[in-house]
């Protein structure tokens, strides 16, 4: 079997541009599609082979890799391209979809006879774009060859979590994953709320943890992007990380926890996006602590 592949991005955000280039610099051929088709015109200019629709984007693919907004969106693009579709296929869906969203795209894959693999990844805009993402990858132990060269394209470090992607091994562990982020993300935002309320240079603050345990590297690089006022493009958009927040405290709440810092979260990414942040990055939740948007 050839590690040449060709392969269908149903997706072209911010990760799913960055995924389909750093495919086609792997010598793979690449079909790409995006509900707004205009999002996904520039990455002809890198050799992405962009269609009109799924169906287009999916014939006679070997992997078909979903990364869209969620899993309603995720499952409507694969029921467009399921005329097209082969038994056989690959299928990796690499959205964060929530334990209830993955079983739906498995029960999908198993009627059409698809080789379903569940690989959310772990990562924002620059990792993407720089093929250094962390793919969590659950699926057949039988196929992974054929989806060895994908992940390897993308990704600088594959782990597996299971054999088996309906049962959402890799999902997951990505909300745990993400629970943690937006929990730090959450708290630098309103650290830095904090410093601008009482009158502290937010300088200060880092000087006093720096080189220490409570020291983050991405608190820093957070708090740079507000700072800086380098909020777009972002690296990852409030409104999604608002989706992702309500899709942990609802696996939470499905385990029998109840995730207090989660749902604070969610409602502070929902705030501000209704403020207006909802394209920035998800740092910019920081102006949820205000009654009105207000400088940084």
């Amino acid at each position: 079997m050839t590690d040449k592949l060709t392969v269908s991005v149903l997706g072209t955000g911010i990760m799913g541009a960055a995924m389909a280039r750093n495919l086609v610099r792997a010598g793979h051929t690449v079909r790409a599609w995006n509900r707004t088709r205009a999002k996904a015109e520039p990455l002809a200019a890198d050799g992405v082979h962009v269609a009109d629709t799924p169906a287009q984007a999916v014939q006679d693919s070997d992997v078909v890799l979903t990364i869209l907004y969620d899993g309603s969106a995720a499952l409507d693009a694969m029921r467009e391209a399921a005329p097209a579709l082969r038994a056989g296929t690959v299928w990796v869906q690499s959205t964060t979809v929530g334990i209830d969203g993955v079983a739906e795209l498995a029960a999908f894959a198993r009627e059409h006879g698809l080789v379903f693999y569940d690989a959310p990844v772990l990562g924002t805009r620059q990792p993407a774009e720089a093929g250094k993402l962390t793919v969590l990858a659950a699926g057949p132990a039988a196929g992974r060859e054929q989806v060895a060269p994908v992940f390897d394209a993308v990704g600088a470090r594959t782990v597996w979590a299971g054999e088996d992607g309906a049962e959402g091994g890799a999902t997951r562990l990505k909300l745990v994953a993400n629970s943690w982020v937006l929990a730090v993300t959450a708290a630098a935002g309103e650290a830095l709320a904090l410093s601008k309320a009482l009158g502290v240079d937010p300088h200060s603050f880092f000087d006093i943890v720096a080189g220490g345990p409570l020291d983050m590297g991405y608190l820093r690089a957070k708090s740079d992007l507000l700072l800086d006022d380098r909020l777009t493009p972002p690296q990852f958009a409030v409104s999604t990380a608002a989706k992702d927040a309500r899709l942990i405290v609802q696996a939470g709440a499905a385990g029998g926890v109840r995730l207090d810092v989660a749902e604070a979260a969610a409602a502070r990414m929902e705030r501000a996006a209704e403020q207006g942040h909802a394209d920035e990055d998800m740092v910019a939740a920081y102006f949820a602590s205000f009654d009105q948007q207000k400088s940084v």
